[in-house]
């Protein structure tokens, strides 16, 4: 894949595929002539992504399947191998986030977290694995600067980006002579329904972003930009220039940034904070 400047006839499954970034992720994937396999809950959802033209009769596969359970995952990987014989890219987007202070919230919003966003990752890892070595492919999560500095009220989200990212890095060394590629992307706020659909402390969905949406990078600019890395074999990408500040600044300056952190979340609408 170190040549490749498309992804034409590789096979991909992409998590989370009926919104977001994960919709246009496959939607890019198609437009340059893979295979692919989207994988969500919602297969109404799916059944309409593939109406785009893009998607070509007998080119693509779709799966419900829920990344919280482990059978699921294997259904996914299991019904891939089955139309396509092979994978060659596996895209862990599936993810839900949360908005509520850790000494309010329910602890099983902590779970749900921790279930999607992290055992889902495991769970469909674990079985497209053997594939993805055969082909010496790519394994893409789909983190967040969340992942590398704690964001106050989201414990849960933090906590399953944190431990995303350690079990990637550790897979992408335990394989480091094997031609695995392992790549951590890190969009910054994207226009999606990932806030809406957000967990508040009581587990429910909050329904409304607190942010401005139509100032935010496309979900279609975070997936041309996650397909790019991928092709290219990248370790990292941090989409943002405030991403990149915000790493430097934990190394060198952890607890200035404490500070920054916590008085920007501070300033959002509604927030825990106040």
């Amino acid at each position: 894949m170190n040549n490749l400047t498309s992804l034409k006839n590789k096979v991909i499954i992409v998590t989370g595929a009926s919104s977001g970034i994960g919709m246009a992720i496959a939607l890019e994937a198609a437009r340059q002539k893979a295979k692919v396999v989207l994988a969500a809950r919602r297969i109404s959802n799916l059944e309409e992504i593939v109406k785009n033209p893009a998607f070509i009769p007998g080119s693509y596969l779709l799966v419900q399947a829920d990344v919280r359970n482990e059978s699921d995952c294997s259904e996914i990987v299991n019904k891939t191998i089955q139309k396509f014989k092979q994978i060659d890219i596996l895209v862990n987007n599936a993810g839900i986030s949360m908005r509520a202070l850790f000494e309010d919230v329910d602890l099983n919003v902590l779970k749900e977290l921790m279930d999607v966003n992290f055992w889902g990752t495991v769970y469909c890892t674990k079985f497209a694995l053997p594939y993805l070595l055969n082909s010496k492919g790519s394994i893409v999560g789909v983190s967040s600067i969340a992942g590398y500095k704690g964001l106050p009220g989201r414990t849960g989200y933090s906590a399953s980006k944190f431990a995303m990212q350690g079990f990637l890095e550790t897979l992408r060394i335990e394989n480091l002579k094997k031609g695995l590629h392992v790549l951590i992307a890190c969009p910054g706020f994207t226009a999606s329904n990932i806030r809406n659909m957000a967990l508040g402390k009581d587990g429910a969905a909050q329904k409304e972003s607190p942010l401005d949406e139509s100032n935010l990078m496309s979900a279609e600019e975070v997936a041309s930009r996650i397909i790019s890395a991928t092709i290219k074999r990248k370790r990292s990408l941090i989409m943002t220039t405030q991403g990149k500040l915000t790493v430097i600044l934990n190394k060198f300056f952890p607890y200035l940034l404490d500070k920054m952190v916590y008085n920007h979340m501070a300033k959002e609408e509604n927030s825990p904070f106040k």
